[in-house]
């Protein structure tokens, strides 16, 4: 749901980064990217918690890490202290200095393909002091020391604010056809004691959920829409309501139930959660050309100080819109013909197409894949490389692959086998079959393929017409067409979490791209 995405995407908002930097691939140590978030805190209220994170363009194991917090512009004003039972000492007033007790290990935690590995240090809380008052502002410089000589520093800014308390409206559910128009209410009231005076709302939409309304407050990437800034008060003990006119896109799977979620924060914890975006020059939204959405008639107001929502819990309202008929999904294995001799690696481009009419969705908080893929290597053939989302069954020659989350109609999903042809048999065949069986969280392939046929198809492995050479042989994936990584992602947007990355300026990871490859052999 959109409380998880929203606290993943807080870690996630410095990863751009890491691709704004540089788009080439690592060739010596990874490169290790810090990033710790903004804050806006509320006097009276309790502490905020946060953590560093960070990232690196390959996995990589941190040992002997340490974190220094310096916040000596805030030293009298804010206090900095462990909230993970963490070792840590106070070398003089206004910094703080952490061991880590175990190893980081950076690892690929979203959005799978990403090709970003991520981990954080233990959390600490920011608490302001008694001497704080409304409107101070200074910053925390965060920095790491690993072994090896790794290190890496982030300044983030900490302000001192009013705080509020948004609320979203209830649920609501409705149905709509695939292709069909459909509106929802968007409700937010203030369930706090001091006038809400301007507020964000942050869009969580299904791949499947589009707007053509192009309001000049809201941001859109493509017709999908991120978010709403207002400038609308919110007095004590009131709400303010509009609608949103959606509509699904034809490729729309049905029967099913496609979500919608939408977050309120206040201005300033929005300015914290995407102030890094501006900064790495990365990709943002686009705002619309048309009208104000607005949510009521109230004035709009300058904003008298920062704010900072000190009540979140309840500050989200959502929808379930069942898409109703029938629009199922074919997916359709592709496999492969090799050629080459004894000793000769050749790289078998394998996967599958959907062949629609409905793309299948299963973003979902956990990541989980949309379907998995066997691949049974020839006879005569040992992999060398496969790609990282690949794994062994055990006792077997079939590796097991995992898809992305998304699975857009008319897209294919290829991955790269490289094989070495150990024994030169004639027509040596493996298989490849999409929808294969998983024992993983959310079940294994996707079970309810309009046309199973298909589900299967063959690598064939022969010696080159003629004889041939001892080097790469030759190999073709047999689906034709401009293919995407089956672990990469197919559009710059993930359904559900996407919309929130653009935002912050992360949407550029989920740009197809290849994931890195691991040696077997």
């Amino acid at each position: 749901m959109l409380k998880h995405s929203l606290r993943w995407l807080t870690g996630l908002g410095a990863a751009g980064a890491l691709i704004a930097a540089s788009a080439t691939p690592a060739v010596a140590a990874p490169t290790i990217e810090p990033y710790f978030q903004d804050a806006t805190l509320a006097i009276g209220a309790t502490p905020t918690s946060r953590a560093l994170f960070l990232y690196a363009d390959e996995p990589t194991v941190l040992s002997d890490v340490s974190v220094r917090y310096d916040y000596r512009s805030l030293a009298t004003k804010v206090t900095v202290t462990p909230a993970d039972g963490q070792k840590c000492t106070a070398p003089e007033p206004g910094v703080l200095v952490c061991t880590e007790p175990a190893d980081v290990a950076l690892y690929e935690m979203a959005p799978p393909g990403s090709g970003i590995y991520r981990n954080a240090a233990k959390q600490v809380r920011i608490a302001v002091t008694d001497d704080a008052q409304l409107g101070d502002s200074g910053d925390v410089a965060v920095s790491f020391q690993a072994a090896g000589g790794r290190r890496g520093s982030y300044t983030s800014r900490v302000r001192v604010g009013e705080g509020v308390d948004l609320a979203g409206g209830p649920f609501t559910s409705l149905s709509a056809k695939p292709g069909g128009k459909f509106t929802v209410p968007l409700v937010v009231a203030n369930a706090g004691d001091k006038t809400v005076t301007g507020f964000v709302a942050v869009f969580d939409l299904a791949y499947s959920i589009r707007t053509k309304d192009r309001f000049s407050n809201c941001r859109y990437s493509d017709n999908h829409l991120v978010s709403c800034n207002f400038d609308e008060d919110i007095p004590v003990g009131t709400g303010l309501a509009t609608t949103l006119n959606l509509e699904f896109v034809k490729d729309t799977y049905a029967p099913a139930n496609h979500s919608g979620y939408a977050q309120f924060m206040t201005t300033a914890d929005f300015e914290d959660l995407t102030r890094v975006r501006t900064a790495v020059g990365a990709r943002a939204a686009t705002p619309g050309s048309g009208p104000k959405l607005t949510l009521a008639e109230a004035p709009g107001r300058v904003r008298q100080a920062d704010q900072t929502d000190v009540g979140p819990g309840w500050d989200y309202t959502g929808w379930t819109i069942r898409a109703t008929g029938k629009n199922g999904t074919d997916l359709a294995a592709i496999g492969a013909t090799l050629k080459g001799t004894a000793g000769a690696v050749v790289t078998a481009t394998v996967g599958f197409r959907n062949n629609g009419p409905a793309t299948l969705d299963r973003t979902n908080g956990d990541f989980e894949a949309a379907t998995h893929t066997d691949v049974e290597l020839p006879p005569g053939t040992t992999a060398v490389e496969v790609p990282d989302s690949c794994w062994l069954r055990q006792g077997t020659r079939t590796y097991l692959c995992a898809s992305e989350m998304l699975l857009v109609a008319g897209q294919i999903y290829t991955m790269k086998f490289r094989l070495r042809i150990d024994k030169v048999i004639s027509n040596a065949r493996g298989v490849v079959r999409v929808n294969a069986p998983c024992e993983c969280p959310a079940g294994g392939g996707f079970q309810d393929d309009i046309k199973p046929a298909n589900d299967k198809a063959t690598i064939v492995v022969n010696a080159p017409q003629g004889g041939g050479g001892q080097g790469d042989g030759d190999g073709d994936g047999g689906g034709g067409g401009g293919s995407l990584p089956i672990t990469g992602a197919p559009t710059n947007l993930i359904a559900g979490i996407g919309a929130l990355l653009l935002v912050t300026g992360v949407g550029g990871y989920l740009l197809a791209r290849c994931r890195s490859t691991r040696f077997v052999a």
